[in-house]
C-alpha cells in the first residue's frame, strides 16, 4: 500500500532532482526529518516528503532563508505570508541594484574621476526622503525669498519624483538632475533667472508670463517661417516682442528695455537649464517638451542686431 511505502534517501534524490548531500543537510536540520529508519538504520522518507522537498527547494531557490522555510513547512507562518515579505525584500535589493547599475553606467559613460564616481554613486542611492531634502534645499535657493505668487507654481513644476519602481532610464536621468541641482554655478544662474523674472513683474497684480514666454509667442512663427533674424523681416517680430516686454515690466519700449530684455534672453539661454527641463521629464514620465534654444538664439540675435530698436 501507498500508505506503506518509503523512500531512502537516494530514491528521495532522484525523485526530486534534489542531490543526496542536501536532503541530508535538510534532514539534519529538522527541514525534511524522516518519516522512519529502515531495518539497517538508514532514513526513510514516505511519498509525502517529495512535495515537501520541492517546496523547500523552491523557496531556497527564491533566496528564502532556512530558518523561515523551517517555520514555513512547520505551519509556523503560511507560504503567502513568506511570499510577500520576500517579494518586499526583493523589491528593495532590485532599487539598490538598479541605482548601482544607473551609477555605473553614467560612470562609464563619462569616464568619471573617483571622486566623481563617489558622487554619482551617492545620489544613485538616496532614499526618497533623502531625494527630497536634496531637491527642496535645491528650490530653496532659486526661490527663497522671492515673494511673487507665480513662484508656487513653478516650484511644483521644477521639482522631480522619482517612483520607487523606477527603470533604468529614470534613474540615471534623476542621478544626473541631482548632479545639476548640487552645481553652485547652475543653481546661481537659476537664482539670477528667478530674481530677474521677479523684478520684471514687480508690482503688476495677478500671475503673468515671464520674458522668454512672451518672446517665444511672437518668435516661434517667424522661426518657423525662415525669417532671419538680422533681416529687414524680423523687425515688426522683434517690434512686437519688445512691446508686449514693455507691457510686462510697465516700462517704455526704449534702448534701455532691449538691453534689460536680452539680459533676461541670455541669462535663460543656458544648456543646463534646458537639460534640467529634459531630466526632469524624464524622471517625472512627461511627454518631452520642445526645446527653446532656436527661439532663444533668434531672439538674441535680433536683439543684438538692434539694440536702440528700430
Amino acid at each position: 500500500m501507498d500508505g506503506d511505502e518509503r523512500y531512502e534517501i537516494g530514491e528521495l534524490a532522484r525523485r526530486t532532482g534534489v542531490p543526496v548531500k542536501t536532503i541530508r543537510f535538510w534532514s539534519d536540520r529538522g527541514i525534511v526529518p524522516p518519516t522512519d529508519r529502515g531495518p539497517t538504520g538508514h532514513r526513510r522518507w514516505a511519498p509525502a516528503a517529495v512535495a515537501r522537498v520541492d517546496l523547500v527547494r523552491t523557496l531556497r531557490e527564491l533566496g528564502v532563508d532556512l530558518a523561515t522555510v523551517r517555520r514555513v513547512v512547520a505551519l509556523e507562518v503560511t507560504l503567502p505570508q513568506v511570499a510577500a515579505t520576500h517579494a518586499d525584500a526583493l523589491a528593495a535589493q532590485i532599487r539598490v541594484l538598479r541605482s548601482r547599475r544607473a551609477a555605473l553606467t553614467l560612470i562609464a559613460r563619462r569616464g568619471s574621476t573617483p571622486a566623481q564616481a563617489e558622487l554619482l554613486h551617492r545620489l544613485a542611492g538616496l532614499a526618497a526622503r533623502e531625494r527630497r531634502r536634496l531637491v527642496s534645499e535645491f528650490l530653496d535657493a532659486t526661490f527663497a525669498g522671492l515673494a511673487d505668487p507665480g513662484f508656487a507654481g513653478i516650484r511644483r513644476s521644477l521639482t522631480p519624483d522619482l517612483p520607487d519602481d523606477a527603470d533604468d532610464h529614470r534613474i540615471e536621468a534623476w542621478v544626473e538632475l541631482a548632479e545639476l541641482a548640487l552645481d553652485p554655478g547652475f543653481r546661481a544662474d537659476l537664482r539670477r533667472l528667478a530674481e530677474q523674472h521677479a523684478a520684471d513683474r514687480e508690482g503688476v497684480a495677478g500671475v503673468r508670463r515671464d520674458a522668454v514666454a512672451l518672446v517665444r509667442a511672437e518668435v516661434a512663427p517667424a522661426l518657423a517661417g525662415g525669417v532671419d533674424p538680422v533681416s529687414p523681416r524680423a523687425d515688426p517680430v522683434l517690434a512686437r516682442a519688445t512691446a508686449r516686454y514693455a507691457g510686462l515690466c510697465g516700462r517704455p519700449d526704449d534702448a534701455g528695455l532691449r538691453r534689460r530684455l536680452l539680459d533676461r534672453l541670455e541669462a535663460a539661454h543656458d544648456p543646463r537649464r534646458e537639460r534640467y527641463e529634459h531630466l526632469l521629464g524624464v524622471v517625472n514620465g512627461w511627454p518631452p517638451v520642445e526645446s527653446l534654444a532656436p527661439v532663444l538664439d533668434w531672439a538674441i540675435r535680433a536683439l543684438r542686431a538692434r539694440p536702440a530698436g528700430g
